[in-house]
């Protein structure tokens, strides 16, 4: 994760070079004591790693995409659809990255479907927001009846190891989630320079992330509580059965292992397994 990188070798979109247009869609489904991905197709730089198995029948898959990161003007597009009683996690290989530009915007989508009695873990590293970049991102989760979900999302504003803040830019983060075609939870969130500066946004705070978890109960809520005791910057609430989980730092890292933290305590629960991190994390 090169977050420390001078700020001269910033890729600057000054003007708008010709864009990605990527999709991809994953399909998985339980054969017999595990589950398979039973389709990948992809159009442009986005792609997967064959699937892993470190823990038996869950499918760990790792996202890929080659250019190393996303422009002004790139549209990413993601699809994943988890069939009934299917195990599957998600996660990448490193820190994703938007670029500044010259005033455009990239455009990033992803849409995830969960059958019943199946679980989807979306656990992807962090995302560098560059200063100057504009982002624009879904996230559209569609629950079965008994589904099951975990999921984060962690930005990084800035570099603030290379002196780097974000005076200028933009992220806008849309989460958008339902239940057997019911609206459960629906969320607009948009970062700029004054929200990263105000004490009612992220005071400075380079790091900021939220964690969903589906289903909890007041027993889990309790716990996190718990787990975050006095801690600053960290907050937690229960909505009908929803866990939201939120934080900010001043490294990204630093919130990633709180969010493991938390994916610890629920894990067992709501997917019916302990914890087994992705081999890719600890390269």
């Amino acid at each position: 994760m090169p977050a420390n990188l001078a700020a001269s070798s910033v890729p600057v979109a000054t003007s708008e070079p010709a864009a990605w247009e990527a999709e991809l869609r994953l399909g998985f489904s339980q054969r017999g004591d595990k589950t398979v991905l039973a389709n990948s197709e992809h159009r442009g730089p986005l792609t997967v790693q064959r699937p892993f198995y470190p823990e038996g029948g869950v499918c760990h898959v790792y996202l890929l995409h080659p250019p190393g990161g996303v422009v002004a003007g790139d549209q990413l597009s993601i699809t994943a659809a988890v069939d009934t009683t299917a195990q599957v996690l998600i996660t990448t290989p490193a820190a994703g990255k938007f670029y500044r530009s010259g005033g455009g915007e990239a455009q990033q989508t992803i849409n995830l479907t969960i059958g019943e009695n199946a679980s989807l873990e979306w656990l992807p590293q962090e995302t560098i927001v560059y200063e100057g970049a504009r982002l624009n991102s879904n996230m559209n989760i569609d629950l079965a009846e008994q589904a099951r979900f975990i999921g984060w999302e962690i930005l990084a504003l800035g570099r603030p190891a290379a002196g780097e803040g974000f005076d200028n830019g933009a992220a806008s983060l849309n989460w958008h989630i339902s239940r057997a075609g019911r609206l459960l939870y629906m969320e607009r969130l948009r970062l700029d320079a004054a929200a990263f500066q105000a004490r009612w946004g992220l005071f400075g705070h380079s790091a900021c992330g939220t964690m969903f978890v589906y289903p909890a109960t007041p027993l889990q809520l309790a716990a996190v509580q718990e787990l975050i005791g006095d801690e600053a910057n960290r907050g937690v609430t229960l909505i009908e059965g929803l866990l939201i989980c939120r934080g900010l730092d001043r490294r990204a890292d630093l919130l990633k292992s709180f969010f493991e933290a938390v994916w610890g305590l629920v894990r067992g629960d709501v997917v019916g397994r302990e914890v087994c991190a992705p081999r890719i994390w600890a390269t």
